[in-house]
């Protein structure tokens, strides 16, 4: 049986845990190959085992807060796989504070490990995307839509995130390589955390969702970045879909 994906190659950063898995699973089970990154080595060679049960992946350890590494990133999928079709950037970290107690320090870690990383990641593989006539995907959040709280840096990077991923469909439009992102509400270890440290917050926003569940990181979220990534949304870019149960309506 054919998938939407077969032939096509994919990076996947944060890909050994979470949303992130959930996507590089569905880009294999739809026939993609797949490099996923992570700093996590341990989880990330589990992940490369589990999924080469169903298809071709690759995992490289890699702290995306080395910015000045992160080319070698679009190097090893090339070396590896031959092009690339899809950047999928879905890794960030952050820290769950209120405003007032944010330092410097706190809001670096959500703009060092979400927003600059796919910046360059960007860059670094707009030769390839050229080259293949693909896409990006990026990852935004209802924290910085909705700005929840306690997510203020991480809702900030989100938001910048967003606004590169728009200004990057205008710009690469003409060569052909689609920019889109997703913003997703799933059932996540980062999320997970979120509801234990603050269940109040998190049981009010359940509350908000028309669908009342939380999303599956690859039933849900990884089945939509498949189809932005595939010819079927080949007329689709500077979107942001909301992948989140109906929470959040854009204008």
């Amino acid at each position: 049986m054919s998938g939407q994906l077969d032939g096509k190659v994919a990076i996947v950063t944060g890909g050994a845990r979470g949303v992130a898995k959930g996507v590089a699973t569905a880009f294999v089970r739809e026939g993609a190959k797949v490099l996923i990154v992570d700093r996590e080595e341990e989880t990330g060679k589990a992940t490369e085992a589990e999924l080469s049960q169903i298809g071709e992946v690759a995992f490289m350890a890699m702290d995306l807060s080395r910015h000045d590494e992160l080319p070698s990133i679009i190097d090893t999928a090339i070396t590896r796989f031959g092009r690339l079709d899809t950047l999928v950037n879905a890794a960030q970290a952050s820290r769950q504070l209120k405003l007032l107690d944010h330092t410097l320090a706190d809001a670096a870690i959500a703009f060092d490990t979400g927003f600059w990383p796919t910046f360059v990641l960007m860059q670094a593989a707009y030769p390839h995307l050229a080259e293949s006539q693909g896409s990006v995907i990026n990852f935004g959040s209802g924290a910085g839509l909705d700005g929840m709280p306690t997510q203020a840096s991480y809702g900030a990077a989100k938001e910048a995130i967003r606004a590169l991923s728009k200004t990057a469909a205008n710009e690469w439009g003409p060569d052909g390589i689609r920019i889109n992102i997703i913003c997703p509400f799933a059932n996540s270890p980062g999320v997970e955390q979120w509801r234990q440290h603050f269940p109040d917050a998190y049981n009010a926003q359940i509350a908000k969702v028309p669908l009342r569940r939380i999303g599956d990181c690859e039933l849900d979220i990884g089945r939509a970045a498949v189809f932005l990534a595939s010819d079927a949304a080949g007329y689709i870019t500077g979107q942001t879909l909301m992948v989140d149960g109906g929470q959040s309506r854009l204008a």
